[in-house]
């Protein structure tokens, strides 16, 4: 039995800031083998699997990894076999950051490359606009409507989007979760990047790398007890303590103003060399409070929005772009195409998730030339046809 789809989630009170997120169980507490001790946001179980991940081989073309996955059980499609256009009906946490805004429009684009295949006819969307209890009743509408042949749901949080979903499950209709998970494996797939922990790891040893024992870092995170965030920051702060980096946690609100205080507060009274992001929004602020202040620029990890891709450049600190891999939002339709062909999909379908560096940024910023500041460049629809202009004028 695959495991639970608690992978992805994030609380309602903290969706509004947060690009889309992948999550991890929240554990049973408990020590491992290793000697370090389980906590509600952190497993070490699920770090190692994470860790595993992110080398590990993927299945499909590299040149379209939304397609790709790590081998694993799959998902007999057979019952959902069927000729025809299907009517898809989307149930969407919402749009309501840069990141989801992004994933939306690629969405959009995917959506007519399947209508003109004739394989969707038309996908009815509801936005819960960040709420739990409008994605419920947007859930259940879809379900009373009864036309519906497929379910596409991204959760706005987890226990309390898990019974719709499992309603959604009991029409016998295909259900494909993404981005976000739920406390049910009944879905046909569960699709998200690899997760909190890679992140964490990836900008975590990046720092590390790259400054010395008993530098001080401070940790830019967005809001407290929300998944995705928590265990991004957990995997870096087990990595800065086992490598003597101080590093000083502080909330932001993803507030611009609120950041450029922080970082101007902690250069006043130490040496900073490196700034920890558990998401990239504000990066730039940062950026500018060391500007502002005639100080080096730090070591600094921030994410693949634009923004930080263009200011990195400017600037040439010593960066890394961790990515929650804005591709996926193409996933779902496709992975609707397979199941309706009766084909197998991956029970779970885990999708790369690797950062940008250095040595890639360039072509990332020039694949991605006249994007807004807002868009992300992982987001993996230049192939489309609305590319660039649908992405351009949002």
């Amino acid at each position: 039995m695959r495991a639970s789809m608690r992978g992805v989630l994030v609380s309602a009170a903290a969706v509004l800031v947060l690009a889309g997120c992948s999550t991890d169980d929240v554990p049973d507490s408990g020590d491992d083998d290793s000697g370090s001790k389980d906590t509600e946001w952190f497993v070490q179980a699920d770090f190692d699997r994470q860790d595993e991940q992110r080398s590990a081989t993927f299945e499909g073309d590299p040149a379209t990894p939304w397609m790709q996955y790590i081998a694993g059980d799959m998902a007999d499609t057979a019952k959902f076999k069927t000729e025809g256009a299907k009517k898809v009906c989307f149930a969407n946490a919402s749009i309501s950051n840069p990141w989801r805004q992004t994933g939306w429009i690629t969405m959009q684009q995917q959506l007519k490359v399947m209508q003109d295949e004739g394989v969707v006819s038309e996908m009815e969307t509801r936005d819960a606009q960040d709420s739990d209890d409008t994605q419920i009743a947007d859930i259940d509408y879809f379900i009373k409507e009864g036309n519906c042949d497929a379910f596409i749901i991204s959760p706005n949080s987890t226990a309390a989007m898990t019974p719709a979903v499992e309603r959604a499950c009991e029409t016998g209709k295909p259900v494909v979760v993404f981005d976000r998970g739920v406390d049910t494996d009944c879905a046909t797939t569960f699709i998200h990047p690899i997760g909190g922990y890679a992140w964490g790891i990836d900008t975590a040893e990046f720092l590390v790398d790259n400054l010395e024992k008993g530098d001080k870092v401070i940790a830019l995170r967005i809001l407290p007890g929300v998944d995705v965030l928590e265990t991004r920051w957990a995997a870096a702060e087990k990595i800065f303590e086992e490598n003597d980096i101080e590093a000083e946690d502080q909330f932001t609100d993803a507030d611009p103003t609120k950041i450029k205080q922080i970082i101007t507060d902690a250069i006043n009274q130490d040496d900073i060399k490196g700034v920890w992001m558990d998401a990239g929004d504000g990066a730039v602020a940062a950026i500018e409070a060391f500007e502002d202040a005639g100080k080096d620029y730090p070591v600094m990890t921030g994410e693949d929005e634009m923004s930080f891709l263009r200011k990195w450049e400017d600037t040439g600190l010593t960066g890394l772009a961790p990515v929650y891999s804005n591709f996926q939002w193409r996933t779902p339709l496709l992975a609707l195409q397979k199941i309706f062909a009766g084909e197998e999909v991956p029970a779970e379908w885990v999708l790369p998730q690797s950062p940008i560096t250095e040595d890639d940024r360039a072509d990332y910023l020039k694949a991605n030339d006249g994007m807004p500041d807002g868009h992300y460049a992982k987001f993996g629809g230049e192939d489309l046809p609305g590319f660039p202009k649908a992405w351009q004028d949002r």
